[in-house]
């Protein structure tokens, strides 16, 4: 019972923990111009249709929500989502660049052109 008890608070202190760091993350949208760059080459083209892997069209993500948005690319940056593109450009972001990026993009629209 005891060792179940420890277990149990040494999970609750890591959750703690965990939840107290993703707090420290505050997006900021005006930081994203200088992150964006290589998201721009294929989400900022209206109509953009890519041959890599296979050819499909890349989707717009300007007015995407931002929970969205973070939740893609931590998927991708976990390995939980795959793209042979997205994966590494996702796998390079820091935790407060993705929140960055993706508070930039929801006050996008599909329309707007990246700046």
């Amino acid at each position: 019972m005891k060792k179940l008890l420890a277990a149990l608070a040494c999970a609750a202190c890591l959750s703690a923990t965990c939840a107290a760091e993703a707090a420290d993350i505050v997006a900021n949208p005006k930081a994203a111009p200088n992150k964006i760059e290589q998201c721009i080459g294929c989400h900022g083209i209206p109509a953009y249709k890519t041959a890599f892997p296979e050819v499909y069209q890349v989707p717009m993500i300007g007015g995407q929500s931002a929970r969205y948005i973070e939740a893609a690319l931590h998927a991708y940056k976990k390995g939980d989502r795959q793209h042979p593109q997205m994966t590494p450009t996702a796998k390079a972001l820091s935790d407060q660049d993705i929140a960055d990026i993706a508070a930039y993009y929801a006050l996008q629209t599909a329309a707007m052109p990246n700046k």
